[in-house]
């Protein structure tokens, strides 16, 4: 699989699963309803993609006009910093508006769901890999 296709179902795999994970985790960690938890989920959920395609047309029109063409270990670096930065601070008035929780709380929670991402991100994709084989660009 390639292409858009692998794309469209990496996408809905990883958010799918996502949404329940963090279902769980803020029904565990926040003692919510898990209707209420989910419909954060969902929400974080659907601000991450958007986010993603607003970020990385923003970071491309950017890295269109630099002189230095390339992505080195720096840039990479920051690219993954500025938005997990730009995520988190859009989420975290989310979280405490939506589970009732002060902005301190929510920001401790996001804290967490930063940490989770990291480990999930990294063994989502290992296994996507796993299953469906990798990218042409990879092989």
């Amino acid at each position: 699989m390639q292409g858009i296709q692998r794309k469209i179902v990496y996408v809905a795999l990883y958010e799918g699963l996502a949404i329940v994970l963090s279902s769980l985790a803020l029904r565990l960690l926040a003692a919510h309803s898990f209707a209420q938890s989910t419909l954060i989920a969902v929400t974080t959920s659907a601000l991450a993609v958007t986010w993603n395609l607003i970020y990385n047309s923003l970071f491309e029109a950017w890295e269109a006009g630099r002189a230095t063409k390339g992505r080195p270990v720096w840039l990479r670096a920051l690219h993954a910093i500025g938005f997990e930065v730009g995520l988190v601070l859009a989420l975290i008035p989310l979280f405490a508006w939506g589970l009732g929780i002060t902005l301190l709380k929510a920001w401790m929670l996001q804290m967490g769901m930063v940490a989770f991402f990291l480990v999930y991100s990294f063994l989502f994709t290992l296994g996507f890999d796993r299953v469906f084989g990798l990218p042409a660009s990879a092989r």
